[in-house]
């Protein structure tokens, strides 16, 4: 498999270990019937992985060459937009549940139920796994794993600093607590207890489905919420970024929602907020070990806010002229058990219980940590919710995030913030 040597960097700390890149990468293809061009985002750790199902799946399929390319997070999104504006996209790429809806109806992905389940076989998923990527009545994308919103905490911080570790039942006023006493506990220049998550939509959408409310409108086209709401979310940021317990403003606007960039994975916090099949990830780079559990609640007993989510999606691109050659690929990579053996859960637990069941035997401490975790959630989930709406992902990167940042630079109060993110979401989302 090739690897675009400029972009992957750009997306990693580094070669990952074993690989090799540049023109010598390339496996020699003696009867190149289809070369199949694979994009997607993530860690170092999740490039090697998918490298060598790649090439294990070359080894199988003779006509066949994989040309992969791995992004930074922002930067993927950026080169998608590119190639849908030349219609080039991958013939296989990565999305995930807040995007599958928004790029499906931009025409970016192929529909798939003609390939289901005669070379997609995908019927042992069962049928609620295959609405988690369904869009308006269509197959748009396969689901790589179950995952759903969590929380990591660096053990050790938290038995020096002499603090309990967060359980499930942790709500979000005792949370500020206890970000507040791990930043003075630990009293290290640049650290604080956990990060400035107002700007991660995925949290800000647990704390509203706590409420009865959620980040887009279930019956049409427009945001689930309003102004006083966003102005209660910010608020509750700004208080305890004051306080001492997130990250400073300039740590958390690295932030990409990619591992090397999170604050904890930056080493400058004891939690961090992400999704439960990064914790793979997150401990190949973190030192100490790391412990998951639910985002804080509303209240004690209250609704967790979760959800159970695919992990992550592989599209075909609309312009792809190997169809059948992507959806073949697709459904070596969810259903092989070599390839599940490789993958672990690294994008989540995996969907085809033929697989899931031969790895559990082979997973590290780690992956069974996020086995486990989707397993605790069984009880705790909510309904998945409707497909977003177009314009979905600008609203996360452009309207969100910036508004968040100036929030944290205090550029701007709650209250104006508020205003601001319901005035630009509005003109945003589309139906």
């Amino acid at each position: 498999m090739q690897v675009n040597r400029r972009s992957f960097l750009m997306g990693s700390a580094g070669a990952a270990a074993g690989l090799a890149f540049g023109a010598g990468s390339a496996i020699p293809a003696f009867a190149e019937d289809a070369q199949l061009r694979a994009m997607w985002w993530g860690s170092n750790d999740r490039a090697k992985r998918t490298l060598e199902v790649a090439k294990l799946y070359q080894s199988k399929s003779p006509g066949v060459t994989v040309v992969g390319e791995s992004l930074s997070g922002d930067g993927y999104w950026t080169k998608l937009a590119t190639q849908m504006a030349g219609r080039a996209v991958a013939d296989v790429f990565q999305l995930e549940p807040s995007t599958i809806s928004d790029y499906s109806r931009r025409g970016a992905s192929l529909a798939l139920d003609e390939f289901v389940p005669t070379t997609l076989k995908v019927d042992s998923f069962g049928a609620d796994m295959l609405k988690l990527t369904t869009v308006d009545g269509k197959l748009y994308g396969i689901g790589l794993g179950l995952n759903s919103f969590s929380m990591f905490f660096d053990i050790p911080v938290f038995e020096k600093a002499g603090l309990p570790l967060p359980t499930p039942d942790l709500t979000w006023e005792e949370y500020a607590k206890l970000a507040v006493e791990l930043t003075k506990a630990v009293g290290k220049q640049g650290f604080a207890g956990g990060p400035y998550a107002a700007r991660y939509a995925y949290v800000f959408d647990a704390w509203l489905r706590q409420r009865g409310k959620s980040l887009y409108a279930k019956e049409s086209a427009a945001l689930g919420f309003n102004a006083d709401d966003a102005k209660e979310w910010f608020t509750y940021w700004e208080d305890l970024r004051k306080k001492g317990g997130t990250v400073a403003a300039d740590v958390q606007t690295l932030d990409q929602n990619t591992i090397d960039t999170n604050c904890l994975g930056l080493g400058k916090s004891a939690i961090g907020m992400a999704y439960s099949n990064q914790m793979v990830g997150y401990q190949l780079i973190i030192k100490n070990k790391i412990g998951i559990t639910t985002l804080p609640r509303e209240k004690k007993g209250g609704p967790s806010g979760h959800y159970y989510r695919p992990a992550l999606i592989w599209s075909i691109g609309a312009t792809t002229k190997h169809a059948e050659e992507a959806a073949k690929f697709i459904n070596f990579f969810v259903n092989d058990v070599e390839a599940g053996k490789i993958l672990g859960v690294e994008r989540g637990v995996p969907m085809s219980p033929t697989v899931r069941e031969a790895i559990l035997p082979q997973l590290n401490p780690t992956e069974q940590e996020t086995v486990k975790y989707v397993n605790l959630l069984k009880d705790q989930v909510g309904e998945y919710p409707a497909p977003a709406p177009m314009g979905s992902t600008q609203f996360d990167q452009r309207v969100l995030r910036p508004i968040c940042d100036e929030l944290a630079f205090e550029r701007v109060s709650p209250a104006d913030a508020a205003t601001r993110l319901i005035e630009e979401g509005k003109a945003t989302i589309k139906g």
